[in-house]
């Protein structure tokens, strides 16, 4: 369970911001009238933290820009002195600190913006859940996935320039980030070389890396069509061999980890009961428990919001300037939202009618698939909330 807003937005008695740091962090407290009680350094030890949270009154709301990894201790000891602790998120704190005329971008800039948003924005605040250690460590192993999807993509990139160059049919054929496209490259090269390499050893490749006969037939018909460059061929079959590799490895250790997730999620309740929803696989499933704790949010609105799938509208008085789709949020839940839409295509369920419905008005497949997820996620929302699986 996770603390109420109530509490946080009740009066404290002092307000201690903590800009968190790998090894040490600053510390900023103030009373209620404003008055600053402390501003120093603070080691990131349980000593350091104890004794600068000892220095506060007891009713003394603790306030932290980083909950998990650096921040996580800070909040362990602040849980253990039997003191109020909230979150305020770095990207929020950075916006705030431009109302602050005058304090330059420090630690100590930084801790004072904490505190004192703390004190007059309570609203502002987020509530810390209890920590789960399963639960912690999917979220861990969630950035990890973020960081080889990233290194991913700079190699396709990489790749996919040098291919277009040689080969531009090729490149349009070939599927660089697919397992199967990344093992048959890492093993024979590129176009040239694989032209070069005979029918009968490349369709060995294909089989071995698991590659379907339309994917191997249109890959073959590519190369075999439009010859391509052949200027330095060694030293391209070595580069393209290397950043193939690299995706291989990458997408090896994706699914080690996708793995794993689904594995430390095994026994989390909405980790199972999201999964009963239409379209909504362990993928979709183990990144929504990752990404949001339902207790902040008041509505499916502000959710679908925090996602990036609701509308944009300004407003000015009686004027309304335009209404257009959010570009904020938490844009890998987004696509993984919109995308797993895909599956609903000739689904039975009501939101495989609906998109059908969508598609027969004239929508773009995109802005139906969007349409989509966002009318699933009034469930996606209700099933979390009440902690109870979906039922048609």
């Amino acid at each position: 369970m996770v603390e109420k807003n109530a509490t946080l937005a009740d009066r404290h008695e002092a307000y201690l911001g903590l800009d968190v740091g790998k090894q040490s962090h600053w510390a900023y407290a103030v009373d209620s009238a404003g008055t600053v009680l402390l501003s120093r350094r603070v080691s990131n030890t349980e000593a350091g933290l104890d004794e600068v949270i000892a220095e506060c009154p007891d009713d003394t709301l603790v306030v932290v820009d980083q909950r998990r990894n650096i921040g996580a201790l800070a909040i362990r000891r602040t849980r253990a002195a039997g003191r109020p602790v909230a979150y305020l998120p770095g990207s929020a704190e950075h916006e705030l600190a431009k109302g602050f005329p005058g304090i330059a971008k420090t630690d100590a800039g930084d801790a004072q913006v904490i505190a004192r948003v703390a004190l007059g924005m309570p609203q502002t605040l987020r509530p810390v859940s209890e920590g789960d250690p399963a639960l912690d460590g999917a979220r861990i192993m969630s950035a990890q996935v973020a960081q080889v999807q990233k290194d991913r993509t700079a190699c396709a990139n990489a790749l996919r320039s040098r291919l277009l160059e040689s080969c531009p049919a090729f490149e349009r054929a070939c599927e660089m980030t697919a397992p199967w496209c990344a093992g048959m490259l890492s093993e024979l090269g590129g176009p040239w070389n694989m032209l070069d390499a005979g029918r009968e050893r490349f369709c060995a490749a294909s089989r071995k890396h698991g590659a379907s006969r339309g994917q191997r037939d249109r890959l073959w018909d590519a190369i075999s069509g439009e010859r391509p460059h052949e200027q330095a061929v060694a030293a391209k079959m070595r580069y393209v061999k290397h950043f193939a590799g690299r995706i291989a490895a990458d997408n090896q250790e994706e699914a080690m980890l996708e793995e794993a997730i689904a594995e430390s999620l095994s026994g989390n309740a909405d980790f199972a009961n999201l999964q009963t929803i239409p379209g909504i696989g362990p993928r979709t499933a183990a990144q929504l428990v990752v990404s949001v704790d339902i207790s902040q949010f008041g509505s499916h609105d502000k959710l679908a919001s925090c996602c990036g799938l609701a509308p944009s509208t300004q407003r000015s008085g009686t004027s309304v300037n335009y209404d257009k789709g959010h570009r904020g949020g938490n844009k890998p839940l987004k696509n993984l939202l919109v995308f797993s839409c895909n599956s609903l295509g000739r689904s039975k369920s009501y939101y495989g009618e609906y998109l059908r419905r969508c598609l027969g008005r004239g929508m773009k497949r995109r802005c139906a698939l969007k349409a989509t997820a966002r009318k699933r996620m009034k469930v996606i929302y209700a099933v979390m909330r009440d902690g109870t699986p979906y039922s048609a």
